[in-house]
């Protein structure tokens, strides 16, 4: 989550809910959440609540700025974690409507499989992301460079 903020000399006065990259829905509006006067709290929820989209809102924001394009590896990854995501959602809706003898461990193990599936990739995304932040904070003026 700490990732969420690096730009180079902005402290949290840039700081908005998932790097502004998603639209609102409702009454959850990106920018008018609160983060000008609590960007701390707004982060924590954010990566409680939904870390997924701050995981890859951090990642594409980095990108944007330094021109950087997902290989091939990284597409098949996230769609197999979406597709593993969409299975387990469906599952579990089928699991309410139909009964079956096992039917409760099937959905459990595609549960875990697209939970482990979601850590491992949002784990290879924050790497490369810290990992890209390290390798241009080498290339920036020592007043651009985050505070740790």
């Amino acid at each position: 989550m700490a990732l969420n903020h690096a730009e180079p000399g902005s402290g949290w006065s840039n700081y908005t809910c998932c790097q502004g990259m998603f639209g609102g829905c409702c009454c959850i509006q990106p920018g008018n959440m609160g983060e000008k006067s609590c960007p701390q709290c707004c982060m924590c929820l954010e990566g409680c609540c939904c870390p997924g989209m701050a995981v890859s809102a951090t990642q594409g924001m980095i990108q944007q700025q330094h021109n950087l394009g997902l290989d091939s590896d990284d597409v098949r990854l996230i769609r197999c974690n979406n597709c593993l995501q969409w299975l387990a959602c469906i599952a579990s809706c089928l699991n309410i409507c139909i009964d079956f003898d096992g039917d409760d461990a099937c959905v459990s193990i595609i549960n875990l499989v697209a939970d482990i599936t979601f850590c491992c990739v949002s784990g290879c995304m924050t790497a490369r992301v810290y990992h890209e932040i390290n390798e241009r904070e080498k290339e920036a003026p020592e007043q651009y460079r985050m505070e740790r």
